[in-house]
């Protein structure tokens, strides 16, 4: 057997480190003048009946609309709102989100999201999963989702 060095481990370690970081990072998906840049959803605990998902649309085009996903994950997929009333936090289901043109609308904690309703498993951390994302002008796309944790360092 080869004797490995501290070293040589150190590093073999931080390698395989940056490897993971990096397939972590942002990615994204186009469909015509849409880009959906890092779909992911939060790590769910065993029997949580429902999880978040999050991702930006750019849209180069046209208005559109994000009218419906769907993800085999879960029952169905929610577009909601929330929003803070006094110190009550509201989320409503809406019918579509808007996508206009030449802006940026991002899905993040704290606003425009995604539910994952009656989750059939828990969302793993490092697990992915396919979601289908239904827009009024430019059609239907399939997504891959990254399950993530949460980051707590700071409030959204």
């Amino acid at each position: 057997m080869m004797k490995l060095t501290r070293s040589l481990v150190r590093a073999l370690a931080l390698a395989t480190l940056g490897l993971a970081a990096t397939a972590a990072q942002a990615h994204s998906f186009k469909l015509g003048a849409i880009e959906i840049g890092h779909p992911y959803a939060r790590a769910t605990a065993p029997g949580q009946p429902s999880g978040g998902g999050y991702l930006s649309l750019s849209n180069a085009g046209a208005n559109d609309r994000l009218v419906s996903a769907s993800a085999e994950v879960s029952k169905s997929v929610e577009l909601h709102t929330m929003s803070m009333e006094g110190d009550v936090m509201r989320m409503r289901q809406v019918d579509a989100i808007e996508v206009p043109a030449g802006k940026k609308v991002e899905l993040k904690p704290g606003g425009l999201h995604m539910m994952f309703i009656g989750l059939k498993a828990p969302l793993k951390q490092g697990d992915t999963f396919p979601l289908k994302l239904k827009f009024e002008k430019a059609g239907e796309v399939t997504v891959q989702v990254s399950v993530e944790v949460p980051d707590t360092s700071h409030k959204h």
